[in-house]
């Protein structure tokens, strides 16, 4: 077999991912025959045919299928020798880390507790979708994304996934409104109107089996996504909100909310997802679990 060309490989993968020759051409700024040509000399070094024609589309062989998993992981190790040598050359190390936009910023904060002050260090902090933070991940956007949602994993997954913290579950709002926060569990969640997470959330299955338990039937102030604004709204007094008490930590301390009570067998679980490389980012080892 001639030795593999690492420019065809790449070529051939935005075909693949492309599906016709026209429009990679495009995207590559490559004539059409010149990319043909280019394919045909990778098939030859193979010795298999990588696609076959279906209309004016081309369709993945079992052969190029195989070889676009090991184009992948091909570029993948590329990727990454680029960026650990980026990394190697600073003066500042930078630890990159993607938060779920809805995420207590306290827990954030807890996770970067070992870094902050190190005056070699730059911690570059972003926020999005599950989806988008993952994204950012397996290109090497981002070291590690913070989570309390468990990422789907197979044979074929590249997460490591990281359970960090486990948080209690708590029924808390103000003063004001608990009045005498001795009351039964049952009486507070009959007798005042809640605020929860919404019914996607893992904690709001387990919310809703709890009070199937308790014959208790909610009245529902608000369905919230957000842990931030789940907060907000206990701080406005909209009711009494079920939330882990490490989110409203700063309210709890100066007495402007209160937890009336601790819901046993409820908790919220946080993730660091990282990826499988062969030279992590070095600052992982400071704020990852030993």
């Amino acid at each position: 077999m001639a030795q593999l060309n690492l420019h065809h490989l790449r070529l051939f993968r935005a075909v693949a991912l492309d599906g016709t020759l026209t429009g990679a051409a495009q995207r590559l700024n490559l004539s059409q025959s010149a990319l043909s040509t280019q394919l045909r000399t990778l098939e030859a070094s193979l010795g298999q045919d990588l696609f076959e024609r279906r209309g004016r589309g081309l369709v993945l062989t079992e052969a190029g299928r195989i070889a676009l998993d090991y184009a992948e992981a091909i570029f993948r190790t590329v990727d990454d020798l680029s960026e650990t040598m980026r990394e190697t050359g600073r003066a500042r190390r930078a630890l990159r880390v993607g938060a779920l936009a809805t995420l207590s910023r306290n827990f954030q904060m807890q996770f970067l507790q070992p870094l902050i002050g190190l005056q070699d260090v730059e911690v570059i902090l972003r926020s999005g979708s599950q989806i988008e933070l993952l994204r950012g991940l397996e290109s090497l956007a981002l070291d590690v994304v913070l989570t309390n949602l468990a990422p789907a994993r197979d044979a074929a997954s590249p997460w490591l996934v990281h359970r960090i913290d486990e948080q209690p579950i708590s029924l808390i709002g103000t003063p004001e409104r608990l009045g005498n926060p001795q009351r039964p569990l049952p009486d507070l969640l009959s007798s005042q109107p809640l605020v929860l997470p919404t019914r996607e959330t893992g904690l709001r299955a387990a919310f809703d089996a709890l009070v199937a338990r308790l014959g208790v039937t909610p009245t529902l102030a608000a369905e919230v996504d957000d842990m931030a604004m789940i907060r907000l709204l206990a701080r406005a007094d909209a009711g009494l909100a079920i939330i882990p008490p490490i989110v409203v930590r700063d309210e709890l301390d100066a007495g402007i909310l209160v937890e009336a009570a601790r819901l046993e067998g409820l908790s919220e679980p946080f993730f660091a997802v990282t990826l499988a490389r062969r030279f992590p980012n070095t600052l992982l080892s400071v704020v990852l679990p030993k």
